[in-house]
């Protein structure tokens, strides 16, 4: 009798694990194909801001960035750190750089952030 419920609950966790997978993929933006204008606007710790538009087939925000004319940024393990020169570390003075698509904070690494027609993103040095 402990079996069959031990089994009982192991299938009913399997099945709950299956239909959220099933659920994201269903429902998780996805990239927009095909030639679009995307805005990008970097407001540093001075408070200066850059505004880059890039004209771009681009899925990703990561490949956006790659594309602007004039930005420049590093990463380290998935995480961007530098902007234009500017080091954002969160260790020595709790400071990162934000990301904001259409004034909302991103829901994804730029990596996996999907880009579309006329999105303004907002990469934002923060302090926590």
């Amino acid at each position: 009798m402990r079996n069959k419920r031990k089994i009982l609950g192991i299938g009913a966790l399997l099945l709950l694990v299956v239909a959220m997978l099933l659920a994201y993929i269903t429902f998780r933006e996805n990239a927009q194909t095909g030639s679009k204008y995307v805005e990008l606007s970097v407001l540093d710790n001075t408070g200066s801001a850059i505004c880059y538009t890039v004209k771009t087939d681009a899925l990703y925000l990561q490949q956006v960035m790659e594309q602007a004319d004039g930005l420049t940024f590093e990463m380290e393990d998935g995480m961007v750190h530098t902007i234009n020169g500017v080091r954002a570390d969160y260790v020595l003075d709790g400071a990162y750089w934000g990301f904001f698509v259409n004034d909302e904070y991103c829901s994804y690494g730029i990596e996996q952030q999907p880009v579309e027609n006329g999105d303004v993103f907002s990469i934002v040095y923060t302090l926590a």
